[in-house]
């Protein structure tokens, strides 16, 4: 490989090589008869100009560079390292020769300039042409593609399109601005606006429409996808630009629409650089490793380069999905440790906080369903409650430079068990941030798109078995975000942490589950008519509205882009514990009953 990529450097130096000594030839021939120089004056320019520009183009690269990608930018560099070159052979030439000819010199140098550039040049334009209009033999069909979009996104879209041995056929584009109609972009014509998709895909027998405009507002895109929807045609997007800076997709590659891309959210970005220097060569545990948030967590963490990740989690599966994940990106560059275990075996937290001494813990680990918990008191108790303590205290007892707990919104003013069990298990960990080295927050998420448990999946589920769509009441709204904002606050938030705080998101405007039942809908290339929503009722334990922090605990205070903190009442361990030991031998009914009146009343300053 290495001895290939040498000699292709060699032999492109070798060709500017001969076009600057053809140049010194052509020179020659035109100035020989008006202006008598030795020939070794000629050739000892010439020689100066070869080896003057070898030395600049292996410096810059020039070399390197295939003729067939050659930019506006490589032929900046030619002109710069020629310019420099003939510069210092004129220079030395004035010194050394007896004889020498300033258009001799001049002549070579421009004749060069045109030749070398020239090359490089004509050979794109002509790898470009052959490339449209002798494309490799593909016997699979093209699919005839109308592009919406004929602005920066459209231009990178079509022009990558055009590059790569896709199946894409591009018929045609449409731009609302009408200044672009009749136009055309890279040989494709734009043929109108938005409006006349369905007229422009029975006239083209169109059979996809990719949308190339990535600051699209939601209610622009749903438009497009009720368009694409009347005349039964799939439609998708072109990837955003992180992704394809992220190295997850190529420009030319597809992406489906998302829930995401119809709530208009901007999702939080991250200060790199102050993550970076806290994650890189640390020793990172993540509980819950191998649940949504939890595995989302150790992918971001990964690029920061640290030096160990230890993956948690009681699941085998999940844990092994992820470590076999991370070992494939991350292999020989991080050191993966999967470890199985259950968070309410208090000896094995505090073993495994011992042999490992962790700098950071995230801690995702927890039963989130509420309806679920609701029948399974006892069991979110020891996993939420006691289970966050095992692992905080073993944290603490090993020095772990910072703690952070996932909660969740429901902790606010908690009517069901799920709530109530976070919330004092928010009590607990921020309690064991009075003493010792370690820095103990909680991070509260709303609802999490795409998580286990997250209602659009069972929309997406009702949608396939031909619906009805079930919303408990029309009235509920909730908070929404994506894993990987959930997941980035998580981060960020721990390098923000100085202890005791609530971090707590900017979620923007609540969202009505109907209205997000009805997107859902339409996403999956259906009207209301044909897929209807229902009401079936609020179940054990729902809110109608959800609170991300209550009165007393609101500072609003910014600390971050989005991410605010929360002052929490702090509850000490002991009052904690002495509740939790009165819990003995009660009833589920009185269980539930005591759980959520304690972390109400306990919410408040007294």
């Amino acid at each position: 490989m290495i001895r290939t990529i040498l000699n292709k450097k060699v032999l492109y130096l070798l060709l500017d090589s001969s076009v600057i000594l053809l140049a010194g030839v052509i020179a020659y021939f035109f100035l020989n008869p008006y202006v008598a120089l030795p020939m070794s004056s000629y050739l000892f320019m010439v020689a100066l100009g070869i080896g003057g520009y070898s030395i600049l183009a292996g410096y810059f690269g020039i070399c390197a560079t295939l003729y067939r990608y050659t930019s506006i930018k490589d032929i900046l560099i030619i002109f710069i390292s020629i310019t420099l070159s003939f510069g210092l052979t004129t220079t030395l030439a004035v010194l050394l020769l007896e004889e020498m000819s300033f258009r001799y010199s001049l002549l070579i140098y421009l004749t060069s300039l045109l030749l070398v550039s020239g090359g490089h040049m004509l050979f794109r334009i002509f790898h470009d042409y052959k490339k449209r209009t002798f494309p490799r033999k593909n016997t699979a069909k093209k699919i005839r593609t109308l592009v919406v979009g004929a602005g920066d996104g459209g231009n990178l879209f079509i022009k990558n399109i055009q590059k790569s041995s896709t199946e894409i056929n591009i018929v045609g584009i449409v731009d609302d601005d009408k200044t672009k109609n009749g136009m055309r972009l890279y040989g494709v014509p734009i043929l109108g606006s938005v409006s006349d998709i369905p007229a422009l895909t029975k006239e083209l027998d169109v059979e996809l429409i990719t949308i190339a405009i990535p600051s699209l507002e939601p209610k622009n895109l749903e438009n497009i996808l009720g368009i694409c929807n009347d005349i039964n045609l799939p439609v998708n997007l072109m990837p955003s630009i992180e992704d394809v800076m992220n190295g997850k997709l190529m420009v030319s590659r597809f992406r489906e629409i998302d829930v995401v891309d119809l709530l208009g959210r901007d999702e939080v970005t991250l200060d790199t650089k102050l993550i970076s220097e806290d994650l890189f060569g640390k020793t990172i545990l993540v509980s819950g490793a191998g649940g949504s948030i939890g595995s989302e967590i150790c992918r971001i963490v990964a690029t920061f380069s640290p030096k160990k990740i230890i993956l948690l989690g009681h699941g085998e599966n999940s844990i092994y999905q992820i470590h076999r994940e991370l070992n494939k990106n991350f292999v020989g560059k991080i050191e993966i440790m999967p470890i199985i275990a259950d968070i309410q075996n208090r000896a094995r937290m505090f073993d495994i906080m011992e042999m490992y001494k962790p700098d950071i813990v995230y801690h995702a680990a927890a039963h989130k369903h509420v309806p679920m918990m609701e029948s399974n008191t006892v069991e979110a108790l020891r996993n939420n409650v006691y289970g966050t303590k095992n692992i905080a205290e073993a944290a603490k007892a090993a020095n772990v430079g910072t703690f952070i707990m996932i909660s969740t919104d429901k902790a606010v003013n908690p009517p069901n068990v799920m709530g109530a069990t976070k919330r004092i298990a928010e009590m607990i960990v921020t309690s064991l941030n009075e003493e010792g080295k370690t820095n103990f927050a909680a991070v509260r998420f709303g609802n999490v798109l795409g998580s286990r448990g997250s209602v659009v999946p069972l929309f997406k589920e009702q949608i396939k078995a031909g619906g009805p769509v079930t919303v408990t009441d029309f009235r509920m709204t909730r908070y929404f975000m994506t894993i990987p904002e959930a997941s980035r606050l998580v981060i960020q938030a721990g390098t923000l942490a100085k202890g005791g705080e609530i971090f707590v998101l900017d979620m923007g405007q609540p969202v009505k589950i109907v209205d997000l039942a009805k997107k859902v809908i339409k996403l999956s290339g259906f009207s209301d008519d044909e897929i209807s929503v229902v009401e079936t009722g609020i179940r054990p334990g729902e809110k109608l509205y959800e609170e991300l922090l209550i009165a007393s605990e609101n500072t609003g205070e910014k600390v971050y882009d989005k991410i605010f903190v929360g002052k929490s009442v702090r509850r000490s361990l002991d009052e904690v514990m002495s509740f939790l030991k009165t819990l003995d031998g009660c009833s589920e009914d009185l269980l539930k009953e005591r759980l959520i009146y304690f972390s109400k009343t306990h919410q408040t300053a007294a």
